[in-house]
């Protein structure tokens, strides 16, 4: 993982930055990240990219936001996914549910 050193537990709180390419807008992929992300107790947004892209921020726990990273690169998620980026960081806070953007 990129960004990823390894010193970190499952439950430290991280931000994953994660730019999803492929057919991805217009097709639900966004709402279902949302309720993905939800569900897993994560907080950000997932926003739509003028290049076709939509890039998902989440923070949580580690655990947490690695179970929403392979959701993402899953045969489920809608559209098709071709590449996700990925970005491991410190959790920065300020995030407030999940929203799609």
């Amino acid at each position: 993982m990129a960004g990823d050193t390894g010193a970190q537990s499952a439950t430290d709180p991280v931000r994953l930055s994660a730019w999803v390419h492929g057919y991805v807008q217009g097709v639900g992929f966004r709402w279902w990240t949302r309720s993905r992300a939800l569900e897993l107790g994560l907080t950000g947004h997932a926003t739509n990219a003028a290049d076709g892209r939509v890039h998902v921020v989440a923070e949580g726990p580690r655990r947490a936001a690695a179970e929403l990273l392979a959701l993402l690169r899953s045969p489920a998620a809608p559209g098709r996914v071709d590449l996700v980026v990925e970005n491991w960081e410190p959790a920065r806070g300020g995030l407030q549910g999940f929203v799609e953007r």
